[in-house]
């Protein structure tokens, strides 16, 4: 985050005795990225952090590739996407990398245990539902169209008040604002899609003072351990720093437009090591007389490109539903599909809302991507 904050009861010094009104100290725990010379939080609990009833189960959830397919357009259906559980257990991966794993999950109960993502940040969207997410920072309340941004470390659950359907991005490397947007003492310029207003941050809630067994799953590698906490995982009297968990409205994202098409770029929202992610919003289209609004066909020759189509019509793609995946992998040309290049001229403006994906390094398809893959789309650019 660009920004630091304080919530709660704090010392003046970090690293210093922080004692309550009795005398009792508090114990200070660091939440550091990339080492101790990256973002991080100062966070002050009742009880130490690292006081254990006992070291539970180990459950085994490799990833699956797909075998050996065809290098082709993919048309992923994830609206039927066969998912039950929690937050976590129900996400289904559809493709993945060194840099990044995709997943659509479709849950049908509430996250009540804890969970803390060991190896990568999350950045979940809220295609439908809405409901609160419960971190050992704070509350976030969230609703359809939010990015739920959670960085690695975090121990959070998750309720719902309506039915939710979520797009799940777990990065290996920090999820970040992309350095474009940013001063050079992080604040977000004037040229940004979108400010600091825009962000969500914690409501801070008085620490849980309960002890007994509290289970936290903890994924790391290709599965998750559980750990059994002596006391309740949300006791901070109170933190401070950069590194905490935020929403956002892709609703805030202000879109840059131009008098002729404008390339990808101008869409980011997120940026990670190996990855991009962009919003696409609803905007007026170019305004030179003789614009083509719809994007020109293009090569994806260093990078492979995933768009999660949310809501909307999108300008440039026909057959495609709400929840739809595309993927376009490097090596291949892809575009407008017939009749769509040609139809966009003298359109005003789109009303649709996608998320997109580009990665730099080559993604697999995932097991569960077969059976909602749809083998007829590479032949839908044929007249």
């Amino acid at each position: 985050m660009p920004h630091y904050i304080e919530r709660g009861s704090i010392p003046p010094k970090r690293h210093t005795q922080f004692r309550d009104a009795g005398g009792n100290l508090r114990y200070e725990e660091l939440l550091s990225r990339q080492g101790f010379s990256g973002d991080h939080t100062n966070m002050y609990h009742l009880r130490m952090p690292t006081r254990m009833a006992a070291v539970g189960r180990y459950m085994d959830r490799p990833l699956k590739r797909a075998g050996e397919v065809p290098h082709r357009h993919r048309h992923l259906r994830t609206a039927v996407v066969n998912s039950t559980g929690g937050p976590v257990g129900s996400r289904r991966v559809l493709l993945y990398n060194q840099d990044v794993v995709i997943s659509k999950a479709h849950p049908n109960e509430d996250l009540n245990s804890f969970y803390r993502n060991g190896q990568a940040d999350e950045l979940i969207y809220v295609q439908t539902g809405a409901g609160t997410l419960s971190t050992n920072l704070g509350l976030i309340r969230f609703k359809p169209g939010d990015y739920l941004v959670i960085p690695r470390g975090i121990i959070w659950q998750m309720t719902f008040d309506s039915t939710p359907r979520l797009l799940v991005i777990e990065t290996r490397g920090p999820l970040e604002l992309p350095d474009k947007y940013l001063s050079r003492h992080g604040q977000l310029l004037e040229h940004a899609p979108y400010c600091e207003r825009d962000i969500r941050t914690p409501e801070f809630q008085p620490p849980n003072d309960e002890e007994g067994e509290f289970m936290v799953m903890l994924h790391m590698g290709e599965g998750i351990q559980e750990y059994i906490y002596a006391q309740h995982p949300f006791d901070l009297v109170g933190w401070a720093g950069q590194c905490y968990p935020w929403a956002f409205s892709i609703h805030d994202f202000e879109p840059i437009t131009g008098r002729i098409h404008q390339p990808p770029p101008v869409h980011q929202t997120f940026q990670a090591p190996g990855l991009v992610i962009c919003s696409f919003v609803p905007r007026l289209f170019d305004y030179h007389p003789d614009a083509i609004p719809t994007p020109y066909y293009h090569s994806n020759v260093d990078s492979e490109e995933v768009i999660f189509y949310s809501k909307g019509e999108f300008m440039s793609r026909q057959g495609i539903e709400e929840e739809s995946i595309t993927y376009h992998p490097m090596g291949l040309p892809h575009g407008p599909q017939p009749g769509k290049y040609e139809g966009s001229i003298g359109v005003k403006a789109t009303d649709e809302l996608a998320v997109m994906i580009d990665t730099f390094a080559p993604l697999t398809l995932a097991a569960a991507a077969l059976g909602i893959d749809d083998e007829d789309y590479p032949m839908s650019w044929s007249v």
